[in-house]
């Protein structure tokens, strides 16, 4: 029978052959690569960097470790340098809505010029001010605009003064105000008792005169305001004129230093203009804001003005100057305010003040014009980070505001800063998971995302993909500084390539574990004083990842060994065998057996997973005993009630059962109890079965031969010891030297099977059977055995309820 004829030992293991490699040393390879075969995500990433359409930003999907970072960092730099530099960004005064600071996007290098030519001129400005209203010609006009509306009141009181005398009155200034008095002889004010004497007419006519004097007194004082407004009014259009003679010439040389910016010159306009209306202001030395008007703007609850000499300057956000190239940012933390930017505020008369200097930018800001880089999982763990990045490609403009106010709990009037056109590629990078998840519950991701770079686990095991393996080693040994590989230990880092991804015609694209793995074995040949790292420090350093994380693994086959945990690994037992499990801890996975036993008896056809009635099994687990159960009925009892009742169970499991790697096991331990026929407990087999009764390949082949071996091995091997293994699981097998070494010596073996009958042979040295032209299988066989039960069960199921009166079992 050919499937009981172990796997040959070239079988077990796929050696890379040294002399594939037509170098000596890695030190003689001329190209390196840091990346491995990743083709369709190259393609990817290359496609959607290059289009400038909208929405097609790109999620670099795969698992961590597999070069996704390096590869987009690469293309994205590339791309940006046959890009120009992006412009600067940069914030100045709104002078008509100080809460909205207006935004400038000047030629990368101009933002810094401007801050420092408006730093320049203002210091300018108040100087040639200050001498402007110093000069003999300001003052000499100032007086005489003051001396004239000085003068104007009294030469309307001189004009009453000579109406009064005219009426034979005196105008006279006392403390409460002018009043009017009679004159006698030699223009001397008359005495009250002298006009009480006076005719009751001629008083009469003196009052009259007094009552229109005063209305006329009152004219005068109602123009006094008219008079000091028109003499304000003409001390402002002095000072416009002196201002602006003393600062024209200096807009006009900032305006022909930026004449090719209208945004600028926008803003000069608007500069030249206030200063022409605040040129006192601007001539009080105040490098902050006033305290009393600080205090009220923080009692209004807004944002404060800046001091006349702070709202002329230029805060800039982004400066590109120097840069050659398009900007390429990598944002570790994309927290809300690291994207989009915020508003600082800063502590005064004890309330949070801002003003348009201390707006911050955020990584769009940075990255405008260019490539910014995101870890998605980073940036979906932070609050209303995602919200802001869609809103700002879907708007293509940063807008910087506060968490209050996109929530809506904030209702105080604060700065608004005038949102940033924004033009950017966004790349993500991220597990597949979070792709997949975002693709099924967020509809607007598939429209801002439409690239996605999907970077795979493994790459063929062909001679372009051990070459590319040899360029890998070369590119980690340059890059660290380490000792070259001999082609041996380069081949050694072959096979364990094969071994990490579980197949031995492939490869992990895992670079991170690869480059590890030659990391320490060039500490290990450090150790042991060598030039150059040879394949004995390449399995010395597999051997050291292994021992530093598999404690849990010798405690596991220890319980086995002193017999805590009950395994069997000689003898025949009926409805008795070992299956074989993986445990994954961590990144360090190993195999272990367990005993499956089953019992059956009369009934209804019930075959009672223990696992599952209290609820250790998991779903897969589940559905491959109700697939068994499935086998069982349709091959046995296809044309009667199947009357029995089983059971199985994990012996000494007290965690959850998942996978049905187990239901192949459990199929056999149940015919086994059902034939009352032994299977040889120096076997373990894996494998899951469908209802055709073909064994399907399972995972975790190696760790799983290699977990029974180990048990063997303690024991002492005796040469009737192995694995029985599903025949498409035969191109993953990558064993321990020692358990292929075993094999060689004839002291362990590993079966492969294609059918559940297979298996049987092999588990119980008697024939299957095979159904003859009326589906009977023969006396003798493993099946007919199980085939005559399951009838004797029927009948006495039969016969009993016949007894009782209750019909047909059917």
């Amino acid at each position: 029978m050919p499937h009981s004829v172990p796997l040959q030992p070239e079988q077990l293991f796929s050696a890379c052959d040294p002399a594939v490699f037509a170098f000596e040393t890695t030190a003689e390879l001329l190209e390196r690569v840091e990346i491995l075969g990743q083709p369709r995500a190259e393609d990817a990433v290359r496609f959607g960097v290059g289009i400038e359409q909208e929405g097609f930003n790109i999620y670099a999907l795969g698992p961590v470790g597999t070069g996704k970072r390096h590869m987009v960092d690469h293309f994205l730099r590339e791309c940006a340098a046959r890009r120009p530099a992006a412009p600067d960004t940069c914030y100045v005064h709104n002078f008509e809505e100080s809460h909205r600071a207006r935004v400038l996007r000047v030629p990368a290098g101009k933002a810094v010029e401007l801050q420092q030519a408006m730093a320049d001129f203002v210091e300018a400005v108040r100087t040639s001010l200050a001498r402007a209203m110093e000069s003999e010609e300001y003052q000499a006009r100032r007086r005489v605009l003051e001396q004239q509306f000085e003068e104007r009141p009294e030469q309307a009181f001189d004009q009453l003064r000579a109406q009064a005398r005219e009426r034979g009155l005196a105008m006279l200034r006392t403390p409460v105000g002018i009043v009017f008095a009679p004159l006698k002889a030699e223009d001397e004010v008359m005495p009250p008792e002298e006009y009480k004497e006076l005719p009751a007419d001629e008083r009469k006519q003196i009052e009259g005169a007094v009552e229109e004097l005063q209305v006329e007194v009152q004219k005068v004082l109602r123009q006094a305001p008219a008079w000091e407004r028109e003499m304000q009014a003409a001390l402002r259009e002095l000072n416009r004129e002196m201002t602006t003679h003393a600062v024209g010439h200096l807009i006009e040389e900032l305006r022909a230093s930026f004449d090719e910016l209208p945004q600028v010159l926008a803003f000069l306009d608007a500069v030249e203009k206030d200063i022409v209306e605040h040129a006192e202001d601007l001539l009080q030395v105040r490098t902050a804001s006033d305290p009393a008007q600080l205090a009220a703007q923080v009692l209004a609850g807004g944002p404060t003005e800046p001091s006349p000499v702070l709202r002329y300057k230029v805060n800039v956000m982004v400066d590109h100057q120097g840069h050659e190239h398009a900007p390429v940012v990598c944002e570790e933390h994309p927290t809300y305010a690291n994207l989009v930017g915020r508003v600082e505020h800063v502590a005064q008369m004890g309330a949070l003040v801002t003003d348009f200097h201390l707006i911050r930018p955020g990584a769009l800001h940075r990255a405008n014009g260019g490539y910014l880089v995101l870890d998605a999982r980073a940036l979906l763990t932070q609050p209303y980070a995602w919200e802001a990045l869609k809103r700002s490609l879907k708007t293509r403009e940063v807008r910087i505001e506060s968490l209050g106010q996109v929530l809506g709990v904030v209702s105080t009037v604060s700065l608004e800063p005038e949102p940033v056109p924004l033009q950017v590629k966004v790349v993500l990078l991220g597990e597949p998971l979070l792709y997949y998840l975002l693709c099924a519950y967020d509809p607007e991701f598939g429209e801002l995302f439409k690239v996605a770079a999907d970077f795979d686990d493994r790459l063929a095991r062909s001679d372009g993909g051990e070459q590319q393996y040899a360029r890998l080693v070369a590119g980690v040994v340059e890059h660290g500084g380490l000792r070259p590989f001999d082609r041996g230990a380069v081949a050694r880092v072959v096979e364990h390539g094969s071994r990490l991804v579980g197949h031995a015609e492939k490869l992990s694209a895992h670079t991170e574990s690869v480059a590890d793995l030659v990391r320490e074995a060039d500490y290990w040949a450090g150790q042991e004083g060598l030039d150059v790292v040879g394949a004995v420090q390449v399995q010395r350093a597999v051997d050291a990842q292994v021992h530093r994380a598999d404690r849990l693994r010798e405690r596991v086959q220890e319980s086995i060994l002193r017999g805590t945990v009950f395994i069997d690994t000689d003898g025949a037992r009926v409805g008795q065998i070992n299956g074989l499990s993986v445990i994954q801890l961590g990144r360090f996975a190993f195999g272990q057996p367990n005993r499956i036993t089953a019992r059956v008896r009369l009934g209804k056809g019930e075959v009672v997973n223990i696992e599952r009635e209290v609820e250790l099994s998991g779903p897969i687990h589940s559905k491959g005993v109700l697939i068994m159960s499935s086998f069982l009925a349709s091959r046995y009892a296809a044309d009667e009630p199947l009357s029995l009742s089983a059971s199985l169970v994990f012996e000494q499991s007290y965690a959850g059962v998942d996978g049905d790697s187990a239901s192949c096991a459990e199929l056999l331990a149940l015919l086994s109890a059902i034939a009352d026929c032994p299977l040889h407990q120096s076997l373990a087999i894996t494998g899951s079965v469908n209802q055709h009764g073909l064994v399907q390949p399972i995972g975790g082949v190696n760790e799983k031969i290699e977990g029974y071996y180990d048990i063997c091995a303690g024991r002492g091997l005796t040469g009737r010891q192995g694995v029985v293994i599903p025949r498409a699981n035969v191109p993953h097998l990558m064993l321990r030297h020692d358990v292929v070494a075993a094999a060689k010596a004839g002291l362990f073996h590993v079966y492969a099977v294609e059918t559940v009958d297979d298996a049987i042979e092999l588990l119980t040295g008697q024939a299957a059977g095979a159904p003859d032209a009326d589906g009977r299988y023969p006396d003798g066989t493993v099946n007919g055995a199980v085939e005559r039960r399951l009838r004797d069960l029927a009948r006495r199921r039969k016969e009993a309820l016949a007894q009782r009166g209750e019909g047909d079992a059917s």
